[in-house]
């Protein structure tokens, strides 16, 4: 199993913030660097310097790092048109040398659309939407020559389909959510990894099962992955205080998430582990303890 660090910018971070953070995750181990893809803090609380901006965030990390691996959970698809983000994603895998990794979904939070103007369509229009950039965006990085697509919502026209990644075929692409039609069909129709994010052990077991009939179905395979926030301490007082800056109850978190002891939190990635489940994105809210990725590092890491 890989352990990955997630981050959430936008409830209060900088650039210089998410540096740090991605410099210690690579010297220390972990796998990838991942960040979301908002524009507004989610909830109550200070917002601090606000969020930034996911894909020049990357960019910026593809020049100051060299081995971690770098990608949003997730970008929504309507943030951005799909030809100019197949454009980015790109770049940036370019500036990275073969780094990146696309993180895609639907767009749920409407307060940050309003906020900046970005509109934002019903479910079902946005599902619509979803699909036809999922294969414009493979389209476009696989295409030989000149690409073009008619759609409902999208119409190109003999694009050049440049620039191209480094990975080939194409960078690897994350579908995550709970889902129970949509979902496993999309995933297992353009997806390299299936993600589900914040669930119990056993709802998670569920979500896989259906992921991994439709995937069969389709004769593919998918790694499986999920995200939990991440309280890790050395001892009882420890766990506390660290939950205790996220706002977040130790009881309920152990519930909820990966929260404890380096011991209690290995019995639960192997719960994860028995659903089959390669990669874990730890969610890390307090970007300033450092500490606690060296505790996860030194701990957890090795044992997983």
């Amino acid at each position: 199993m890989k352990l990955r660090i997630f981050t959430e910018p936008q409830q209060g971070a900088t650039y210089d913030d998410l540096l740090a953070v991605a410099q210690a995750a690579e010297r220390l181990g972990f796998d990838a660097f991942f960040r979301s893809d908002h524009y507004q803090r989610i909830g109550p609380g200070d917002p601090g310097a606000g969020s930034t901006d996911a894909w020049v965030t990357l960019g910026a990390l593809a020049r100051e790092t060299s081995t971690i691996r770098l990608g949003t959970l997730v970008t929504p698809a309507t943030f951005r048109l799909p030809g100019p983000l197949a454009i980015s994603v790109a770049q940036v895998d370019q500036m990275s040398g073969g780094r990146v990794e696309l993180g895609f979904g639907t767009g749920w939070f409407d307060g940050e659309h309003s906020a900046y103007g970005i509109p934002f369509p019903p479910l079902g229009e946005r599902f619509g939407r979803f699909e036809e950039q999922l294969e414009i965006i493979t389209g476009l990085w696989t295409a030989k020559d000149s690409y073009s697509f008619e759609g409902r919502y999208y119409r190109l026209v003999d694009s050049p389909a440049l620039p191209k990644p480094v990975q080939r075929p194409r960078p690897p692409l994350i579908i995550g959510g709970f889902g129970a039609k949509r979902t496993p069909r999309l995933a297992a129709a353009y997806a390299d990894e299936y993600n589900v994010p914040f669930h119990t052990v056993a709802d998670t077991g569920l979500a896989f099962a259906r992921v991994r009939a439709a995937a069969d179905a389709a004769g593919r395979g998918l790694i499986l992955s999920a995200a939990q926030t991440v309280v890790v301490g050395a001892d009882r007082a420890e766990v506390e205080r660290r939950a205790a800056a996220i706002g977040q109850d130790p009881g309920a978190l152990r519930e909820s998430g990966l929260c404890g002891t380096p011991d209690e939190v290995l019995a639960k990635l192997d719960a994860f582990a028995g659903l089959g489940a390669e990669r874990i994105y730890l969610q890390v809210l307090d970007l300033a303890d450092l500490e606690h990725l060296e505790l996860i590092a030194a701990e957890v890491l090795p044992h997983v």
